[in-house]
């Protein structure tokens, strides 16, 4: 009894147990805490759903990793024109005037922090249903037993109480989900517990961090050497680039090279180049566990991977004798991030675990199919900077993947969606689904689950697979990372239903820093393909044909009339008779029809998408059909 007695007072009268907050309070349909990458995204797209959503960001910048961390060079996704990230991409693409944006070679995306920041405050404006506050600090978490109700924010003397609905954790590190509770793991695994052989043994060692900041070419003759910064070491930047001092073997980039790394474009009638600083070989990676500290140590702690930034620019200045290359006085905070690039923080414990077995061999698995977000980019750690020996693992070569819906869902927590850097995967998936395209990806997802979940009035563990994956296939977001046939094709969302569902598997590659999956659209389909793929999507052994050779459209069609006789359950649409099956192909906008030749996988995949209505039939959140 006095606990309820307690937790109505700290619902009514928070100042009397929190200190005090006694500010603004409001309430919601959905709380997104974070405006980084995952959380601007999953705001911006709840909102567009018609849910009111509140978004609450620590900065005055929305974006996150890409903007307010100031890395603004993406990594990854770049053949992977999918949802908001494409659409991300063409608003650069017309704020510069071009459609190709790789002035520096680590990516073909590349973009000055203020320009992203001020697409997403665009796109947020635009929307009525979506409120934002900046300059306010995640303090607390509002819970009713295992329900999240609401969070309070601190913003100097003042506070904000926000009640609501759906809470997602949008934060760098998942603090939210932290304080809310929920468990989750930090560091390295043990290979017992994530099932990977790679895996070494569980610690608390996590990637290295970067304080970035943005560089400016400022002319020939110009002198912009900062001030010597504490306890300056310039042996700390030997090796840093083929122009350095290095006792070992000379790195092989001299230092135009490694500015060009992250060589910025130029907005209309700018004047001056700006460069990225984000070097990892002896530049200004900094390993650094702040994790689990408090706010006010956490910002001390970083002070030191700022000093180490610091450092490497007085060290190109003087050392390298780059004093025209100085911080860029119209980005960030005068050139230097708002924030640390965290590549890694807490991982909740889902419903689900995304690891590398599945990443490796989707298809021995059925994770795949409640695929909501996609991503191409190898496994990548940074550890150079670790001040101790960090265990070896073999990073394994990976096709390109998607994550499952399961991940954003805390195993035990109602009423909270995870969609930044620490959704439910292990220490070494995270190498792969940190990145900012893949997590503004995860953010829409987490928004459309989150929209579903108010507008059906269900908690988001509740909320079908199957549709979060229409209203994503409806957004253009990839469910499948198939290369190979874009969204601008008039069957890519049939293409993607099926893919999911595993009837045609995809063929995946790795491929240097952009891996591939690919579905060979115009390659024929074998019987023996056939039957193994409704196998495979039933969990069954029933045989339909195990020949080699390859069906007919008109056999095909049998097959996947047969298919639906075997298994009730399955809504059929037939084709007319056979005598206007030609024109029923035509109806399809598939063309050159022939009922003797062989079919091909995209026309396979057309007609079943048509004949079965897949989608019709629910999965688990593992990916098993629902009985």
């Amino acid at each position: 009894m006095m606990k309820k007695i307690f937790f109505v007072f700290c619902l009514f009268f928070p100042e009397l147990f929190f200190g005090q907050r006694t500010g603004r309070s409001i309430t919601t349909d959905v709380l997104v805490i974070g405006g980084g990458v995952g959380g601007t995204a999953a705001a911006i797209q709840c909102a567009r759903m018609g849910v009111k959503t509140v978004l609450v960001e620590e900065t005055n910048m929305l974006g996150g990793m890409l903007t307010a961390a100031g890395v603004s060079c993406t990594d990854g996704n770049d053949q992977l024109a999918s949802g908001m990230w494409e659409e991300f991409r063409l608003a650069l693409y017309k704020h510069y005037g071009k459609n190709k944006l790789n002035t520096g070679w680590v990516s073909n995306t590349n973009f000055e922090p203020h320009v992203g920041d001020s697409i997403f405050k665009a796109w947020a404006k635009r929307d009525t249903n979506l409120t934002v506050f900046f300059n306010h600090q995640f303090e607390e978490i509002l819970k009713n037993k295992n329900q999240i109700i609401g969070a309070y924010f601190g913003n100097g003397e003042t506070g904000l109480r926000v009640k609501a609905k759906i809470i997602i954790d949008g934060t760098e590190l998942g603090d939210v989900f932290a304080k809310a509770g929920a468990a989750y793991d930090l560091g390295m695994d043990d290979p017992k517990v994530s099932g990977e052989k790679e895996a070494r043994v569980k610690n608390n060692i996590i990637q290295d961090l970067t304080w970035a900041a943005i560089l400016k070419d400022f002319g020939e003759g110009a002198d912009k050497t900062i001030t010597r910064p504490v306890n300056y070491d310039s042996t700390k930047y030997f090796c840093s680039t083929a122009d350095a001092p290095c006792n070992d073997k000379p790195y092989q980039f001299n230092t135009k090279k490694v500015l060009d790394y992250g060589k910025l474009p130029r907005s209309p009638g700018a004047r001056h180049d700006k460069y990225m600083l984000n070097w990892p070989a002896n530049g200004n990676d900094y390993y650094l566990n702040a994790v689990e500290m408090r706010p006010e140590l956490r910002v001390q702690s970083y002070e030191l991977a700022k000093q180490q930034t610091l450092g490497f620019i007085y060290f190109l200045q003087t050392t390298l004798g780059m004093k025209n290359i100085g911080l860029a006085d119209d980005e960030l905070n005068g050139g230097m991030a708002l924030i640390p690039y965290n590549r890694e923080g807490r991982r909740v414990k889902g419903m689900v675990r995304l690891n590398i077995n599945h990443l490796k061999d989707p298809y021995n698995y059925t994770l795949y199919r409640t695929g909501i977000a996609v991503g191409d980019y190898p496994v990548d750690h940074h550890h150079a900077q670790y001040p101790g020996k960090v265990p070896e693992i073999g990073f394994p070569k990976i096709p390109s993947f998607n994550i499952p819906l399961g991940c954003l869902i805390p195993e035990k927590i109602d009423g909270l969606i995870v969609c930044e850097k620490g959704i439910s995967v292990t220490n070494i998936v995270n190498g792969s689904t940190r990145l900012q395209p893949v997590v503004l990806l995860t953010g829409q997802a987490a928004g459309v689950l989150a929209a579903k979940s108010i507008l059906l009035n269900k908690k988001p563990r509740e909320i079908s697979v199957r549709s979060v994956q229409e209203e994503l296939l409806k957004l253009k977001c990839y469910l499948m990372p198939f290369v190979d046939v874009k969204p601008e094709d008039p069957h890519w969302e049939a293409i993607q239903r099926v893919g999911v569902s595993g009837i045609l598997k995809g063929f995946g590659k790795s491929e240097g820093w952009a891996n591939k999956m690919f579905f060979y659209p115009d390659s024929l389909v074998r019987h023996k393909d056939i039957t193994n793929g409704f196998n495979h999507f039933n969990q069954t052994t029933k045989q339909l044909s195990n020949s080699d050779g390859y069906p007919t459209i008109y056999q095909a069609i049998l097959t996947i009339r047969g298919y639906s006789m075997l298994y009730p359950g399955i809504k059929v649409n037939s084709p007319p008779d056979d005598k206007l099956m030609d024109q029923w192909y035509l109806d399809l906008q598939l063309n050159n029809f022939d009922s003797q030749r062989p079919i091909t996988r995209y026309e396979f995949a057309v007609l079943l998408d048509h004949m079965l209505n897949l989608f019709n039939k629910n999965i688990s959140i593992n990916g098993t059909l629902r009985k």
